[in-house]
């Protein structure tokens, strides 16, 4: 039996789908909520090489280069913020967050 690109959608489609419940289900930890979003470009990555893949055309892998490398950017500054945030509130909570407005 061999892998094909149903195969590659549908793995990607659970991911994509485990990382928007990690999202809206989670609302307390930001961690968790970056890791979702992770999981989520994850997926999209799965999604650009396998139909890159499928049509044989390599844009589709470069471009997932690039996302890749956002991805590490977005989560070094968003590590960077929760370790200056924890500094001042001594948690990294959603609620606190949320108080930061106004």
């Amino acid at each position: 039996m061999a892998v094909g690109l149903e195969h590659y959608l549908t793995v990607a489609a659970i991911l994509f789908s485990l990382g928007l419940f990690g999202v809206f289900l989670n609302r307390r930890n930001v961690i968790i909520i970056l890791m979702s979003i992770e999981l989520m470009l994850l997926a999209v990555n799965i999604n650009l090489v396998a139909f890159s893949a499928y049509m044989q055309d390599l844009v589709g892998q470069v471009f997932t280069m690039l996302v890749l490398t956002v991805a590490a950017a977005e989560a070094a500054i968003g590590l960077a913020i929760l370790v200056v945030f924890y500094r001042n509130r001594a948690s990294i909570s959603v609620e606190d967050v949320n108080q930061m407005k106004g």
